[in-house]
């Protein structure tokens, strides 16, 4: 058999070659392992400044508003200003219908004027009725020498004792209708003072300078000032200083201090980062659907005038910051290779029953000459940030370690290999 192999071979020399090229590429086929269709994104480990942040959302804020309110109510007759209008303190924001006002105050004068006559009424009766005591303490007293002479009976002498007793009453009384008379004049000038004071509220002035925010009120709006100012205008007296008023999860809230620095970011400007300083955490708890957070304000310049009151804020407090430390990706410390790819010591070292009394362990994976066999690399890690996290031991600047996996399939529509896939990318 193998002699007539030979002899067919040595006769059929060029179909003999591609006889063996076919075997030698199936078994190579058979043998060799199956291509990947995935891959692992690497990233270099390297230095730089390590950020740990809590993130907030909150709304910028004018640094002081002032309420203009009105304490008489009455028919909004002129508006001397609109929105954005800078005012100074004293100037004329808008006036209301002094009619009312100005009858109680001419009201008010008028009984004034008749209380000041009771006055002058009552003083003139005084005087007469002290008048009328004089003469009777006279007549009293020439009865009683008269009487001790007995020339003016004792009948006679009663009665001029009486009618003295009449005159120091009157004179009493007319004292009395004077007093009166003064309170009349208190009253009617507290009152005439009461009308002349709403008077000049009717004229609605600014009671510091600054811009006008808000306007609540317009020609011919009626107003009315019961048990609660009704708001005219809202005046911001410094738009040059703002401030973030930022709501902060009760988890996080702990890490917050005065004094750290914030970064944050409003929606008109989306590629420009406004820095600004905490000056208070609020004590006070807002809850809201059974979720606690507390307000945090903080400071921060506007002298381009840029932020407006009622921006909303996307804002991050900086808690911790490490400059120019050894960092990874965050996301490397939670990324885990695929089953199979995953080394010896990994696996045996998942499988130890985790000790309460030490920190947890955090582990990346390194990469080495086989891609597909990386190397596990325990690590210690300082500060903690949403980008990259600080590694205080265990790896040197210059190392690439795993991220993230991604697919090798080519796209459909383009024919190109897929973004990062999940795969089985789980904690370590």
């Amino acid at each position: 058999m193998l002699r007539t192999v030979r002899g067919w071979a040595g006769r059929h020399r060029f179909w003999s070659a591609g006889i063996v090229l076919i075997a030698a590429f199936l078994l190579y086929k058979i043998l060799s392992p199956a291509p990947r269709d995935y891959g692992y994104v690497l990233a270099k480990v390297e230095r730089g400044d390590v950020d740990r942040v809590v993130s907030a959302s909150g709304k910028v804020r004018a640094l002081n508003t002032i309420n203009v309110g009105a304490e008489v109510s009455g028919q909004v007759t002129q508006v001397f200003v609109d929105y954005n209008s800078p005012v100074k303190k004293g100037q004329l924001l808008a006036l209301i219908d002094p009619t009312r006002v100005q009858a109680r105050v001419q009201q008010g004068q008028a009984q004034l004027e008749l209380a000041r006559a009771g006055l002058r009424q009552a003083e003139a009766n005084v005087a007469k009725a002290d008048n009328d005591l004089l003469i009777q303490q006279r007549n009293y007293a020439r009865r009683k020498a008269l009487a001790g002479n007995g020339f003016v009976s004792k009948a006679d002498l009663d009665a001029a004792d009486a009618q003295l007793g009449a005159a120091r009453a009157a004179a009493s009384v007319n004292r009395a209708q004077v007093s009166s008379a003064r309170a009349q004049i208190s009253q009617a000038s507290a009152e005439l003072s009461s009308a002349q004071l709403d008077l000049t509220r009717t004229r609605i002035v600014a009671p510091s300078s600054g811009v006008i925010i808000n306007k609540l009120v317009e020609p011919g709006s009626t107003v009315t000032a019961g048990f609660q100012t009704p708001n005219l205008f809202e005046i911001a007296t410094d738009i040059t200083q703002m401030q973030v008023e930022a709501s902060v999860d009760e988890a996080d809230i702990g890490q917050v201090k005065v004094g750290q620095a914030v970064n944050f970011s409003v929606d008109s400007y989306p590629d420009i980062i406004f820095r600004a300083t905490v000056r208070q955490v609020r004590q006070a708890a807002v809850e809201n659907q059974n979720v606690v957070s507390y307000l945090v304000i903080a400071d921060v310049p506007n002298l381009d005038g840029k932020l407006l009151p009622g921006m909303t804020a996307n804002v991050d407090i900086v808690t911790g910051s490490r400059p120019k430390v050894v960092r990874v990706p965050s996301g490397a410390l939670r990324f885990r290779p695929r089953a199979d790819d995953v080394p010896a010591d990994a696996r045996d070292d998942e499988k130890q029953p985790p000790d309460k009394k030490r920190k947890p362990a955090h582990r990346v994976f390194v990469a080495t000459d086989d891609p597909y066999r990386p190397a596990m690399r325990k690590v210690t890690i300082g500060v903690e940030g949403d980008e990259y996290t600080e590694i205080v031991s265990g790896l040197k600047p210059g190392e690439k370690i795993l991220v993230r996996s991604r697919s090798l399939k080519p796209r459909k529509d383009e024919g190109s290999a897929g973004d990062e896939e999940s795969g089985d990318d789980t904690a370590s």
